[in-house]
This record gives structure tokens, C-alpha cells and sequence, in this order.
């Protein structure tokens, strides 16, 4: 077996592994390096060690610094309460709110979990209060989350753009963002449709409660916690309980202090711009803002730490050095060749975004878009005849729009939220739905993106 062939097949066993094990996928790419870098390609551990990327390592622990704090305090619940307030109360409008409230949260930066574990449990309560379909609310904010995913500041089109920057490819931020937004807005609005949507037209929420949650609370959150790293369990916990009504003031006074929220949504207002308008690194002026949110409610600071996504930095880092290695060896031209070698290049592109589809329905699409864009980098610098433009963004689509499945991220913080009684119907509709999802949108995307 080749030293490429063999880095392959590390990558593929790391996939195997973190979808059989509760085992984090980062820890085993860190791993995998050191033992590919120093077995195989005769690296040194120093050379193993400059392929960690530092500047991604930064941009996600100011990013998901900065948004705990605003979880932490309150801000974001504020956010969806005054979103349904501004529809006043029509009970249709709630599905597109959360939509639009997960997608502009993953638009500045929020990573995806992260924000479908904010409004999930918010929207499902919803749900489970007006007659919603349980379902359509789950699948609406993981649409909504992805749609937004990839704009110019967010942790998916930082990664994408990044990496086909630095392979000197002609690119478009914006052309994948709106990629990913019309897409994913184009299949919430069939679910839409499809799972009840039209009958809510002259529903109205009746009454709310002093904290502005629909009167009996947004639902009651499941039994028993989901499966995540500790930082993520205690986070979604927090969520839960401002969910369930309960309030943080008992811990901290400024836990639920309105001067402090308006506070939180400046300093998230001027993120997006000192990073879109001045190009200010967006790591450095997260945790900036984040410190001088922390030192006005200091207490907060230590929950805000505790939940910060170290599983998905983990995670994006560890697979990002391992594909440093790669990169190293030449698995990346390896790889290319063959795959322009088996078919036409349209046929080669379709392959491509199947694979991505098809990986990240079972693993983090973080670590697919960590893994397989580099892989596809080397086959668009060829005579191909395909763009390079879109066919990043039909893999970039692929890649992330197959988080509905229970065995992602995304699906399964939605699923830990659906109602108890019904919890294994409800997985079985998210598995199907999955299942559809990953077989068609790669042939969906790659048809408009690339063939188009």
C-alpha cells in the first residue's frame, strides 16, 4: 500500500470510528498525524506541529466565546422573543423566524451546532404549544442554521474560502453563500408546505407570560441529556432552563439585565462590522468584545468558558493537521489524478459532492470541509472545463445540507428536543428525511452549480 493510499484509509478509519464510538474525531486526526507524519512521511513532530491551525484555533475560540456570553446573559432568547413579537403573534410567521434567527446567527459567525442548540429549544416549544409540526420547526432551524453558514465571516465560509485562497483558485464568497441560503431556503419552504405550514395562516399566539415565553413555557425540555463533550452538555443545559422559564438572575444579577443585553447585541453589531467593513481578524475582535462584556458581569465569565464548542475546535483543528500531513505527502494530487482518471470531469464532480454528502451524514460536516475541499483543490487547477466557482459551492452545499441526519450534530440536538412521547417516531421521520436528503441534493446541486 502507497504512503498516499495509506493516509486515505487513516482518514476513512477516523470517520468509521467517531461514528461507531463517542470517541472526538479531532483527537483521533491529532493522533493519526503524529503517526502518519512520523512513521510514514518522515516528518519531525516540529514540522507535524506547524501544520495546527492557529488562526482557525483563534477565530473559534473568540466566536464561540463571545456567543456563550450572549447565550449566558440572556441576550439571544431576548432576540427570538422580540423576532416573534415584531410578527405580532401570527403563528405562521414562527417557522420563518426561527429559520431566520439560526441562519443570521451562523451569518456572524455563531458555528452551526451552536446556534440550532440555541433556538431549538425555543422553537420546538413553540411547536409543541401552537399545533406545529415538531418536525417542520426542527428541520426549519437546521435549514436556517446551514443557509447562513457560509457567509464571508461565518466558520464554514472562513474554512472553505481559506482553503481555496491559499490553492490560488478563482473565488466568490458571496456566489457560495447565496448558494447555500437559496437552496436551503428553497427546501424550508417545500417543507414547509409539505409538513402542515398552510394551515397555520390565522393562527395567532394568545397570550405571553411576564418573560415574553408563550404562557405554560416552550415546551418541557427531554429527559435525559444528549451525548456531547461536557462544554456542549453544560450549554445546551443553560439553554434548557431559559427554555423551561427559569432565569439566571439568582446566579448573577446581570444574567438577565436588559441594559446588559442591549450591551451584548452592540458588541455582536460591531463584530460584524469591524470585521465586514474594516477586515479586522474576526478571532482577535470576538474575544476582545468578549472580554469587555466579561468584565462588566464578571461571574459570567466562568460559565461563558465552560461553554465554548472545545469539542468542534477540537474537532476542526486536529482534522485540519491531519490534512496538513496529507497535503505534505501528495495524497492531494494523489487523489485528484485518480479521481480525474475514473471518469469525465462532470462525472468526476458529481462523485465528489456525493462523497461529501454521504461522510458528513454520518460525521461533523466541519471535518468534511476540513478534509474533502483540499482533496478537490488539485482536480479544479486541471484542464477540466469545470468552474472552480461552482463547483465549490456545490460541494460546500452538499457538505452541510445532509446535517438533518440524527447521526449529525445539528440533527441530533433537534432530536433531543422533539417531544418524548413521540421521540422514536420523530427519529425515524429524521432518518428518512436524512436518507432523502443525502441521495438527492448532490445530484440537485451539482446539476445547477455545475452542469447549469
Amino acid at each position: 500500500m502507497t504512503p498516499e493510499l495509506l493516509s486515505i484509509v487513516g482518514l476513512g478509519a477516523m470517520f468509521v470510528v467517531a461514528t461507531l464510538l463517542p470517541v472526538n474525531m479531532g483527537v483521533l486526526a491529532f493522533a493519526g498525524a503524529f503517526l502518519l507524519g512520523t512513521l510514514v512521511a518522515g516528518l519531525t513532530t516540529k514540522a507535524i506541529i506547524g501544520f495546527f491551525p492557529s488562526g482557525l484555533f483563534l477565530t473559534l475560540v473568540g466566536i464561540t466565546y463571545l456567543f456563550a456570553i450572549a447565550q449566558a446573559n440572556g441576550t439571544i432568547d431576548w432576540l427570538v422573543r422580540l423576532a416573534v413579537k415584531a410578527v405580532r403573534g401570527r403563528v405562521v410567521m414562527i417557522p420563518w423566524i426561527m429559520f431566520l434567527v439560526a441562519a443570521a446567527l451562523t451569518a456572524v459567525g455563531a458555528v452551526s451546532p451552536g446556534a440550532v442548540a440555541i433556538i431549538a429549544p425555543i422553537a420546538l416549544g413553540f411547536a409543541i404549544k401552537y399545533g406545529i409540526s415538531p418536525l417542520l420547526m426542527g428541520l426549519m432551524v437546521i435549514h436556517g442554521a446551514q443557509a447562513g453558514g457560509f457567509s464571508p465571516i461565518s466558520i464554514y465560509g472562513g474554512i472553505t474560502n481559506g482553503v481555496v485562497a491559499k490553492a490560488g483558485l478563482p473565488m466568490d464568497p458571496l456566489v457560495t453563500f447565496a448558494a447555500s441560503f437559496a437552496v436551503n431556503a428553497a427546501v424550508a419552504a417545500l417543507l414547509f408546505a409539505v409538513l402542515g405550514g398552510r394551515r397555520l395562516f390565522g393562527a395567532r399566539v394568545e397570550t405571553a407570560s411576564a418573560n415574553g415565553a408563550p404562557v405554560g413555557g416552550y415546551g418541557r425540555p427531554p429527559r435525559n441529556e444528549p451525548r456531547y463533550g461536557d462544554a456542549e452538555t453544560e450549554a445546551i443545559s443553560a439553554e434548557r432552563r431559559i427554555a423551561a422559564g427559569q432565569t439566571q438572575t439568582d446566579a448573577d444579577p446581570m444574567a438577565d439585565n436588559r441594559a446588559y443585553q442591549m450591551l451584548t447585541l452592540g458588541g455582536l453589531i460591531l463584530l460584524a462590522v469591524l470585521t465586514l467593513a474594516i477586515n479586522i481578524d474576526i478571532g482577535f475582535c470576538a474575544i476582545t468584545i468578549g472580554l469587555a462584556l466579561s468584565l462588566v458581569a464578571p461571574t459570567l465569565q466562568r460559565r461563558a468558558i465552560a461553554q465554548v464548542t472545545w469539542p468542534e475546535i477540537v474537532l476542526i483543528t486536529g482534522v485540519s493537521t491531519y490534512v496538513g500531513v496529507m497535503e505534505k505527502m501528495g495524497t492531494i494530487s494523489y487523489v485528484a489524478d485518480g479521481v480525474a482518471g475514473l471518469a469525465s470531469p462532470l462525472t468526476a464532480a458529481l462523485l465528489l459532492c456525493l462523497i461529501g454528502a454521504v461522510v458528513s451524514a454520518f460525521a461533523s460536516s466541519t471535518a468534511v470541509l476540513g478534509s474533502l475541499i483540499p482533496l478537490a483543490v488539485p482536480f479544479l487547477q486541471g484542464d477540466t472545463g469545470v468552474g472552480a466557482i461552482g463547483f465549490i459551492a456545490a460541494m460546500a452545499v452538499s457538505s452541510t445540507i445532509v446535517d438533518v441526519s440524527p447521526f449529525s450534530t445539528n440533527g441530533a440536538l433537534v432530536l433531543a428536543n422533539s417531544p418524548e412521547g413521540s421521540r422514536d417516531g420523530f427519529f425515524r421521520q429524521l432518518l428518512l428525511y436524512g436518507a432523502i436528503v443525502t441521495l438527492v441534493a448532490p445530484f440537485v446541486v451539482w446539476f445547477l452549480f455545475v452542469v447549469l
